[in-house]
This record gives C-alpha cells, sequence and structure tokens, in this order.
C-alpha cells in the first residue's frame, strides 16, 4: 500500500499512476478528497496529526508529501505536517518522498543543481530549508528507512500557473497580464513529470538521503508559454503584458496571496534554470514534450481541452 497525503494536482496524479498499475494507494486529506478509483481508499485525516497519520501509514510500502498548504500558513502549517510524516515513516519502516520546490536555495546566478545549499534568505524558503535538513537528519541517525524531496520548478499545471493565468485572455482574445519579466528564461516543470519522479525515486535506495530536480523542458520566456499555448489552443497570440511590480505590491497590502507571491519575486526578474542533469542519468527519466505537457495543463472546463 502506498500512502499520498495531499489531494492536489500532484497527490492525485501520483494515485492515479499507482492505483492504473496495479498499486493499492490510500489517499490521506483533511476533507477525504481525491480521484475516484477502485484501487485508492480515501481517507479524511489532518497531515498535521502524527496519531492519526501513524495508525494510517501501517503497512505502507512508500509515503508520499504531496501536501501544499496555503503560502501564509507555511509558517505555522508545515512544522507539525512535516514532523507528523517523520513520525509516520518511522513508525511504518516506510520511505518518505517528499514533493519539493526551489524555494530553499533562495536567489542563485546560474542554473540551479542539487548540491547549491539551501541558503534561502525569504520566510517560505527557509520554512522549507528546515523541513529538509530535519528530514535528511533523520534519516542519517537512523530514524527513518530512506527519504528523498523531489524538486520542481513552477508547474504547468492546470491549477496555479501561467496556463492558469494565460487561459481567460486567451478565451476571450484580450490582453494576457502576467507577474514577472515576460523574456527572462524560466523552467517550467510538468506536474506528470513531478508524480512519475516522486514514484520512481520514492522505493529506489539511490535516491535516499538527497535532493533530485525533475526533468523538465527547456526553459521557456513566459512569451513564449503563451504562444505555445495559444498556437495549441487555436486563439489567436494575445498582447501579452506584465504586471507594474507598484501594482503587485499594492495588491498585496490587500490580498494574502498576492503578498506572499511579492516574496518570491526574484524567480521572475532573473533567469530562473533548473539543471535535471543528475536525475536524467542515474534514474533514466526524461522530461514529456512541452506541447504534451501544455496540452495536458490546460483547465478541463476549458472547451478546447475538451
Amino acid at each position: 500500500m502506498h500512502v499520498v497525503i495531499g489531494a492536489g494536482v500532484v497527490g492525485s496524479t501520483v494515485a492515479r499512476k499507482l492505483a492504473d498499475c496495479g498499486e493499492q494507494v490510500r489517499m490521506i486529506t483533511r476533507s477525504g478528497s481525491g480521484p475516484a478509483h477502485p484501487a485508492i481508499e480515501r481517507v479524511a485525516a489532518d497531515a498535521g496529526n502524527a496519531t492519526d497519520l501513524t495508525r494510517l501509514s501501517r503497512g505502507a510500502v512508500a509515503i508520499y508529501n504531496c501536501v501544499n498548504p496555503p503560502y501564509h500558513t507555511w509558517p505555522t502549517d508545515w512544522p507539525p505536517m512535516a514532523e507528523a510524516m517523520l513520525t509516520a515513516a518511522e513508525s511504518s519502516g516506510a520511505p518518505l518522498a517528499i514533493t519539493g520546490c526551489l524555494y530553499g536555495y533562495g536567489p542563485v546566478d546560474g542554473p540551479m543543481t542539487e548540491d547549491l545549499p539551501m541558503a534561502a534568505p525569504t520566510v517560505k524558503g527557509r520554512v522549507r530549508a528546515k523541513m529538509w535538513t530535519d528530514a535528511v537528519a533523520a534519516y542519517r541517525s537512523g530514524r527513518i528507512s530512506g527519504v528523498t524531496e523531489v524538486r520542481g520548478s513552477d508547474y504547468l499545471s492546470p491549477r496555479y500557473s501561467v496556463i492558469e493565468m494565460a487561459m481567460p485572455g486567451l478565451r476571450a482574445n484580450r490582453t494576457v497580464w502576467l507577474p514577472g519579466p515576460l523574456d527572462n528564461p524560466h523552467t517550467f516543470t510538468y506536474t506528470g513529470d513531478m508524480a512519475t519522479a516522486l514514484i520512481a525515486l520514492a522505493r529506489d535506495p539511490r535516491a535516499w538521503g538527497r535532493g533530485w530536480h525533475v526533468p523538465s523542458p527547456a526553459p521557456m520566456t513566459l512569451r513564449q508559454v503563451v504562444a505555445r499555448l495559444a498556437e495549441i489552443t487555436g486563439h489567436p497570440m494575445p498582447r501579452v503584458r506584465a504586471y507594474p511590480k507598484a501594482a503587485i505590491r499594492a495588491a498585496g497590502l490587500f490580498d494574502r496571496r498576492t503578498r506572499e507571491f511579492v516574496e518570491m519575486a526574484y524567480q521572475w526578474d532573473r533567469p530562473f534554470v533548473l539543471d535535471s542533469t543528475l536525475t536524467a542519468a542515474t534514474f533514466g527519466l526524461s522530461a514529456t514534450d512541452v506541447d504534451e505537457a501544455i496540452r495536458a495543463s490546460i483547465p478541463a472546463a476549458d472547451p478546447v481541452a475538451a
């Protein structure tokens, strides 16, 4: 049995991929939500409750941390959840695979590789860095049998992505407004590739004790993503504009999600490039073709996607 915690895009994709391969999956969310599949058992539980998580992880062959609490709650929500998952991994003997991001590195110059230090100066970056260092310490001390963190960049996904932001403007033939400079190279990671990497590395001892980067398409600018999206959906290429920084900061005074975005704006102000050479060479993984990834990331409610 595989225990998947969190039913967002990544968690749901992990669960479906495992179930479609004949594996038994227990999906744990606060509400008991998740994909409908005969091989997926959906359970309502609090991911921060170590007692419940330990009980529900008995017999697991792997535990997948696919949780993503709201940005503004990271400092309070992540510590108990991360500790509860370590406790569940310790009790069950199952390795823990963590859905990671690049926040822990902080601003860097040049392509990001796995040997970069966890030196983030931001609140959210420090939260993620501590989660990882605590997990590695638990592994090296023998408390848990194995742990790995699979790190991706901003997602190509139907939700919380440039695809979701661009589709309303494309459909209405209006200007598409995006949150950063339009012509900086930026790596985008397809959520399907994130799920594939999590499954491949979760039970592979070669992965344990370190982080790995998800194989991702070649870096693209925001303008290039919108151009590919327009061609794939058959819409005319719209005008594309970047929100002024002053407007984003002003909006952050009234909107918590926007305010949290301001802290991470450095990811868009310069080239933001992920190097996944090591993962590809070690595990034989490769990125999904970018057009296929974009097509799969169009929101399902959009008539073009249907």
